[in-house]
């Protein structure tokens, strides 16, 4: 999301849920060696950097909608009170109590009493509530505003009187305006969208001021245009270069009455966006199912039966038991795709599947009008901008362009399209062979169902008799192993040294190999339904920066979050996961080391900002790879009774599981990348055709079973509607092809060959992980591999063409 969402991104594969239609999965690619120059690209695209960029999670692909990782930990009732920005500006705090006096809407709070105000170390999640936001903020803007007048009339092209003062400004709304946003995601309240919703419009005027500041945006040029421009780094040029391609895209060039309009765009676009995700996650919470009969849960596992028990239980079913019932079951994912997987039941299925189709698609939670009404704006955007339409805009800041991404999805789809054939024949064969009255007319309620079954039959694993191997406690212990041999750093535990927002969430500290702190992070990792938005993905909390650094350091310290939706514990139980949800933990720490092993000390380029986002989700995609690394994935898979082993002929079969059913993912994930290109190149808002007809279009070429006529898949389409992808989903693929190139470096040299893996990993970290946006992506990669990237380990490391056998040596 990147919300940095990211909305980035986790996969896979050796479940059967690989086939919930429209359940987005990272699938598995097929491509041809004629896809290499459509990596190479001679313009540099820059990943822009204003303030609306910042907070884009990086979410997982859309199947994702649950997971992660937890461990019981104390609440905070007391917020750590040393300055962590606030402190860069020594009189910021007194002036800053002057400007909340004379904000509007104080509420009676004072400055003393505001947690968004308060200087801390670490944000006081604990404390900030919604009476704190319109107070906070509008104090907090008519401080920054009066900053930004005084930057404007003395700005001076040079970096300490031009990006430092921009930087500081940029930071503190950033910071705070990202604490009560991610306070949205997780903890959400009618009282908290309330404050946020009326304090948005000021918070998007004021970046849309500093955005379109002529003199700050000639102060840039002047840079670029100076003697001295060759003498800067490459991140400061890149920076520069980046704030005047972003200002323009802000508008800045635009003539006064057009500007107003570009303006009033931008203002409801962020209101429709908001009120996108509201109506999915209200959805998502309206559905309930009651069970009281066993018969009608025949064939869930136990542990579907004892999250359902467990909400019952919440609903007001005091004697709910996963043995007897009641079982309420939910559109969240954990119990969405338990249902899918393993009921049984068919008409359960289809009724949940329905459900989960049709979010956010009647009444008065519809999302059909505020889709037509955003398109419509990003059309007229792109227009003012001169540009024919918004994905021209949106490719402005990727590797890509309009027509390499077509290509690829395309030549994705051909390759993808009889494997996916197959893959339906073989459900149907299994299914007939099995007795099953529906075979010869599946439906997509029935394919999730029947291919856990065939992939049970045909690999003999059974995901749920997984999840003891996989307790949280030894899957993250076995994680942090990892980091420290590939990249030579140590992970501790800090709970209790930064306030929460819930108690699940885990606080830790990472440390390189001297014993240096060099990084933070939280981690949010069950499922919450009436609170959390579902989904997983990592974002920021505060950058790494130099300029922001405080008590004779040298650099301030980053911080991320991730969050995840998976299965909580059950009675007296850990967490105990799936290998996906093991896969997706690993997936979201990837962005959350990017973030965190950053070595750019210039904010602006720092982590994972200015990354193009069609690269963003290298990392991520990287690390999921080591899950199916032997020695990684036996140190983390311990029975959790019995400190027992995965044995190994089940790592075996994992591994040969890996490529379940390719064809029907990656199809899938080609048709969602399709459509969000064609709904943001060709579409006519108010045209002949619905948004849902563009859907049902491109379905009939990418999607073995028709689409059902009251499919509304768009209207929880979050990634492209309240997140980072619009006219980017694409992304998934074109970073598979990078990440998997990047990981046969390490297969190269040998997996087992501990030292040149540890090699190998310093490189990465140096190079991916380090340089963040300081350098165009393709540059990064290029520094790393030795050469640009090519797609034949892709290729290779999905069974598509053979392994490289090594080279035959003489006697």
């Amino acid at each position: 999301m990147v919300n940095i969402g990211r909305f980035h991104v986790p996969k896979k594969s050796v479940v059967a849920t690989l086939l919930i239609i429209n359940m987005l999965m990272a699938s598995r690619i097929s491509l041809s060696r004629s896809l290499h120059p459509i990596l190479r690209q001679s313009q540099k695209h820059i990943y822009p950097l204003t303030p609306r960029h910042l907070r884009k999670s990086h979410l997982c692909p859309l199947w994702s909608s649950s997971f992660s990782f937890c461990l019981q930990l104390q609440s905070l009732h007391k917020s750590k009170t040393t300055s962590l920005f606030f402190s860069s500006c020594p009189s910021f705090s007194s002036s800053l109590s002057a400007s909340a006096s004379m904000a509007a809407a104080v509420d009676d709070l004072s400055f003393e009493t505001n947690p968004l105000l308060q200087d801390f170390e670490f944000p006081p999640f604990d404390l900030v509530e919604p009476k704190h936001v319109r107070p906070g903020i509008g104090a907090l803007l008519k401080k920054l505003d009066s900053e930004l007048d005084e930057l404007e009339k003395t700005v001076e092209p040079s970096w300490p009187k031009l990006v430092e003062p921009l930087e500081k400004i940029i930071d503190r709304l950033t910071v705070v305006w990202g604490m009560i946003n991610h306070l949205k995601a997780v903890k959400d309240t009618p009282e908290l969208r309330s404050a946020i919703e009326e304090v948005q419009p000021e918070k998007v005027k004021f970046f849309l001021r500093l955005g379109q500041s002529k003199p700050l945006y000639n102060a840039f040029k002047a840079i670029q245009e100076s003697p001295d421009w060759n003498s800067l780094s490459e991140a400061r040029q890149r920076i520069v270069e980046s704030q005047i391609k972003e200002a323009v895209l802000n508008g800045v060039s635009l003539e006064d009455d057009k500007r107003d309009q570009f303006n009033k765009i931008e203002q409801e676009l962020e209101k429709l966006s908001q009120k996108f995700s509201e109506n999915v996650l209200d959805s998502t919470k309206a559905f309930e199912k009651l069970i009281t009969d066993k018969k009608e849960i025949d064939g869930l596992p136990a542990t579907a039966l004892g999250l359902a028990a467990q909400t019952a239980v919440s609903k007001g079913h005091e004697n709910a038991t996963a043995e007897n019932g009641p079982w309420i079951f939910t559109l969240d994912a954990p119990s969405f795709m338990a249902v899918t997987q393993h009921a049984r039941n068919r008409a359960l299925r289809e009724e949940v599947y329905r459900a989960y189709i049709t979010r956010a698609a009647s009444g008065d939670l519809d999302n059909t009008p505020i889709i037509d009404q955003i398109l419509k704006l990003r059309l007229e955007k792109a227009k003012l901008l001169g540009y024919n339409n918004y994905a021209e805009v949106s490719m402005a800041t990727k590797m890509a362009t309009v027509d390499k991404a077509v290509e690829l999805l395309e030549k994705l789809r051909s390759a993808s399209w009889n494997p996916a054939v197959q893959d339906m024949e073989d459900l149907k064969n299994f299914s007939k062979d099995q007795g099953a009255l529906e075979a010869e007319d599946l439906r997509h309620w029935d394919t999730s169902f029947w291919s856990e079954r065939l992939r049970e039959s045909k690999y003999d694993i059974n995901e749920e008799d997984l999840r003891p191997y996989f307790s949280l406690p030894k899957v993250m212990d076995g994680l942090f192993d990892l980091a420290k041999t590939l990249f030579g750093i140590d992970i501790k535990s800090a709970d209790g040294l930064a306030p929460v927002w819930n108690n699940d969430v885990r606080f830790y500290l990472v440390k390189d190999s001297s014993g240096s702190p060099i990084a933070y992070f939280y981690f949010d990792p069950y499922s919450r339904p009436s609170e959390k938005r579902g989904g997983a993905w990592m974002d920021e909390v505060v950058s790494r920066s130099r300029v922001m650094a405080r008590n004779g350091s040298t650099s301030r310290l980053p911080i991320a979050h991730m969050v995840c939706n998976q299965t909580p514990p059950v009675g007296d139980k850990p967490s105990l996961m799936t290998f996906r949800e093991v896969e997706t933990v690993f997936h979201e720490f990837g962005h959350a080391l990017q973030h965190m092993l950053t070595k750019q000390d210039e904010s602006l380029v720092a982590g994972t900002r200015r990354i193009e986002w069609d690269a963003v989700e290298l990392p991520s995609q990287f690390m999921e790879n080591w899950c199916y690394h032997r020695d990684t994935l036996m140190s983390l898979a311990k029975h959790y009774k019995t400190g027992e082993s995965l044995p190994e002929d089940i790592y075996l079969k994992l591994v040969s599981a890996r490529n379940f059913c390719a064809g029907s993912l990656t199809l899938r994930q080609v048709r969602l990348g399709s459509v969000d290109l064609e709904l943001h190149t060709k579409y006519v808002p108010g045209g002949s055709e619905s948004i849902h007809d563009v859907a049902q279009r491109i379905a009939k070429r990418g999607e073995v079973i028709p689409l059902l006529p009251d499919d509304r898949f768009l209207c929880s389409f979050n990634h492209i509607f309240a997140g980072g992808y619009a006219a980017g989903y694409y992304s998934y693929q074109w970073a598979k092809v990078l990440s998997a190139d990047a990981f046969s470096s390490f297969e190269e040299v040998g997996l087992d060959d501990r030292k040149a893996v540890k090699d190998t990993g310093h490189r990465f970290r140096e190079t991916i992980l380090a340089l963040g946006g300081g350098k165009p992506a393709l540059e990064v990669f290029v520094e790393f591999r030795g050469r640009e990237p090519s797609p034949e380990a892709l290729l290779r490391q999905y069974g598509f063409i053979p392994p490289v056998q090594p080279v035959p040596t003489c006697a």
